[in-house]
């Protein structure tokens, strides 16, 4: 007979018992929803008030810029800053950002301007709390689980991209600043999550005191000696243009011919259909499947992250 002890010590932990990973992971499932929401109504909204394609693309461009020009230099700051308050100070500010939409859109004084630096603030505050979630993960979850905690993380956003256009469609055609008021509601309900994580998020190594583009440029050169690391980047960026432009133009085309908020947003959801069936499969395929690392790779020093993704999914 086995004693209690060893069958303890035999039995697979429960990612789900992970107190501290279901406060962050449910807290992020209503904040990756309310910015799905928000992401589909901004392009309609800028339609519908100006009728210019070309500002709803300005837009568009002012929210994906942060990942372009803010992830090389936010990953050094997330290691030496204090990374709860990261994760706490970029929901809220991104939360009261998006809160001036619809006091805007009441008071009668909305712009494109505003709503461009909105975006921007929106998109900057996600690159933060997105490096950061990923940096803190391995500090909450044990090793073994770290990739199906990857992989729920994932299914999260591809959940949230699934659901959230169609009801971003239809509380916009409720009202105009429905699906801004709830995504600004989405990051308080994050932020309150993050106060139940208590675990010391920081390496347990010290940073090195090196200037910050020095850190930037050593991010840079490590990219380079890794060909897969550098064709994935390349691959992901030249993606991300041709789907945010393909997805504003199908937004356009689809409001001349008449489509409804709802439609719009329902049309929008569809194609993440297939991403959420992936992040589910992603952990049964990774005890399937393990990668050989490269000569390059294999000769470094514990798990290294890519800052090639994000937690909030730009849809537009």
């Amino acid at each position: 007979m086995t004693a209690p002890a060893a069958q303890g010590a035999t039995e697979r932990p429960s990612l789900w018992r992970n107190r501290e990973f279901v406060a962050l992971w449910s807290g992020q499932v209503v904040s990756t929803l309310g910015a799905q929401i928000s992401g589909t109504a901004m392009p309609l909204l800028v339609l519908v008030t100006t009728g210019s394609p070309s500002a709803a693309g300005i837009v568009g461009a002012a929210g994906t810029l942060p990942f372009l020009i803010a992830h090389l230099p936010a990953g050094p700051l997330v290691d030496r800053w204090n990374r709860r308050k990261i994760l706490l100070i970029s929901q809220l500010v991104a939360g009261l950002a998006l809160s001036t939409v619809p006091i805007a859109l009441w008071l009668g004084v909305l712009t494109v301007t505003q709503l461009t630096i909105v975006a921007f603030v929106q998109g900057l505050c996600s690159v933060f709390f997105g490096l950061a979630e990923r940096a803190a993960l391995p500090m909450i979850v044990p090793a073994a689980l770290l990739p199906t905690a990857v992989a729920q993380n994932e299914a999260r956003s591809r959940g949230a991209a699934l659901a959230g256009p169609p009801l971003g469609g239809l509380l916009f055609g409720i009202d105009r600043a429905v699906p801004f008021l709830a995504d600004a509601l989405s990051y308080v309900i994050a932020s309150i999550g993050l106060l139940f994580i208590r675990s010391d998020l920081q390496n347990p190594t010290k940073t090195p005191a090196e200037p910050l583009w020095q850190a930037t440029t050593a991010g840079l050169r490590w990219i380079w000696r890794h060909p897969l690391i550098r064709a994935a980047m390349l691959l992901i960026a030249v993606s991300n243009l041709v789907f945010q432009a393909l997805t504003l133009i199908l937004v356009v085309l689809a409001q001349r011919q008449g489509a409804s908020s709802a439609t719009i947003g329902m049309m929008l959801g569809i194609y993440s259909g297939g991403g959420l069936i992936g992040a589910l499969a992603a952990s049964r395929l990774h005890r399937r499947f393990t990668p050989k690392p490269s000569s390059s790779e294999s000769t470094g020093s514990g798990l290294r992250y890519c800052p090639c993704s994000h937690s909030r999914p730009a849809l537009w």
